[in-house]
């Protein structure tokens, strides 16, 4: 029998040296082969006459590991995307680092840390979300209660070195008040803010401007790609599957050309920066010894399948064969396969099994990927023929984006120095508009009415016009 060994890397980096040595414990073990998961983890497999070895060296080498369990889930982070997919802002490196050495507890819910200048890394996968703001040090807070599809937005800012103890005090009030916020479906949200307000004895500020957005587009990570004089390198696995050798040759190299960290990435890939031009050469050598592509079709890239799931890795690869056939345009959607529910997966398209070899497609609204408010395209539709309806919805996708763009009437010469406040606040969501600032997510300008928006929804939860109320 074979048993899976789960190692969390918080933010989704690891030392090469470091993860030499879990490479050399998986192999001591029987393993082969390393995965990385959704939430940018580490997992192997070892059969049972070597699980007493896997624990003894694990414990020696003071490594936290879970077998054939996951109580403790990784703490994901957009690090990953620093310098390479985003280099605005104020967020960076030794930002992430001093907020994840501040944890002091092994996390039993989801956390996020994402930046809000970039689209690679998911922004609401976590219970409990931190999106970096306009202030800096300073981050949004989005909480999802365990079991709970809904979003809802912290009325106040948190502090940087804040975060570690607002997220313990937070899983603290939830866990230690299951009946109301654990599996909810009515969890009484101003509640659970008021409990953590006056429990985390951190700094909070007022929230202005409102989080904003980018549009979705998922940048193609694979390949040698340059950056600031030097070069990254992304490396994905259609099998999902990194022999330890291969890994093993990869920290090494990193060693020897004084790469530090190793970073993954929630599309299960890995990516390694700070490659010098004259250090390139070494690294095609190793993707030559391992016969590595590093070139995969786009609409191959952008799907999220469930942690050690065959069915769904088979499902993907039959799906991305025909999309190759149909030689079909897949930019600025995401794709998501759920075999089990309440999976955490995001993507603007869903495939949610529903019997055994049929699937519904739903969509979030306007096909983004941040939401959570889904639409049913087609019900229990056998796997042979789900091919064919995606390639339509895309192609549907294309037609929307091009006839249903938000209608604005900007006036035509903006003054602000007669400006006068006038904010709007969604009721679901608590996402406000305010004209001083317009609309970045739905391209909409400063100092445009909010009258004046037709087609308007919510950027954060996609909410109509219509749930809007005004504040001032």
């Amino acid at each position: 029998m074979e048993n899976l060994v789960k190692v969390n890397l918080p933010g989704g980096f690891i030392s090469a040296g470091d993860l030499y040595e879990i490479l050399v414990i998986a192999e001591n073990a029987g393993a082969g082969h390393i995965r990385f998961g959704i939430r940018q983890q580490l997992y192997f497999t070892v059969p049972d006459e070597h699980l007493e070895d896997i624990e003894t060296a694990m414990l020696g080498a003071e490594i936290q590991f879970e077998i054939n369990a996951d109580l403790r889930p990784n703490i994901v982070s957009s690090y990953v995307a620093d310098s390479i997919f985003n280099q605005e802002g104020w967020l960076r490196e030794g930002v992430y680092k001093d907020i994840l050495d501040l944890f002091d507890y092994a996390p039993g819910l989801k956390i996020n840390l994402v930046d809000n200048q970039q689209s690679f890394v998911p922004f609401f996968t976590g219970n409990i979300n931190f999106i970096a703001s306009e202030t800096n040090n300073y981050w949004h807070l989005y909480m999802r209660f365990p079991k709970s599809g809904k979003q809802h937005c912290y009325p106040y800012l948190v502090y940087s070195e804040d975060i570690p103890r607002v997220a313990k005090t937070a899983e603290k009030i939830i866990f230690e008040n299951k009946r109301l916020f654990y599996d909810q479906k009515d969890a009484d949200e101003q509640q659970f803010f008021k409990m953590l307000s006056k429990k985390s004895d951190a700094k909070f500020q007022e929230m202005a401007p409102p989080l904003k957005l980018p549009d979705f587009y998922l940048p193609y990570y694979e390949g040698f790609n340059k950056y600031n004089n030097k070069y990254w390198l992304g490396i994905y696995r259609r099998n999902e599957l990194f022999s330890i050798d291969f890994l093993k040759d990869t920290c090494l190299l990193c060693l020897k050309t004084r790469i530090g960290q190793i970073y993954t990435t929630p599309w299960k890939s890995i990516i390694i920066k700070g490659i010098e031009q004259t250090d390139r050469s070494q690294w095609g050598l190793i993707l030559s010894k391992y016969r590595l592509n590093v070139r995969h079709a786009a609409n191959e890239l952008n799907w999220q399948i469930e942690d050690i799931c065959s069915e769904g890795l088979e499902l993907k690869q039959k799906l991305v064969r025909e999309f190759e056939e149909a030689d079909m345009r897949t930019y600025q959607l995401c794709f998501a396969v759920k075999t089990q529910p309440k999976t955490g997966l995001t993507g603007s398209i869903i495939l949610k099994k529903c019997n055994t070899c049929l699937y519904d497609i739903l969509h979030t609204r306007d096909f983004n990927p941040n939401s959570k408010d889904y639409v049913t395209y087609l019900q229990e539709i056998d796997v042979s023929d789900l091919g064919a309806c995606l390639i339509e919805l895309c192609a549907g996708f294309y037609t929307i984006q091009n006839n249903n763009a938000v209608q604005v009437t900007v006036p035509e010469e903006p003054t602000p120095k007669h400006y006068e406040t006038e904010i709007y606040q969604c009721n679901n969501c608590l996402t406000r508009y305010d004209k001083q600032y317009g609309d970045y997510v739905n391209n909409i300008s400063k100092y445009v009415e909010f009258a004046a928006l037709t087609n308007y929804r919510c950027p954060v939860c996609e909410a109509p016009k219509t749930e809007f109320s005004r504040l001032s």
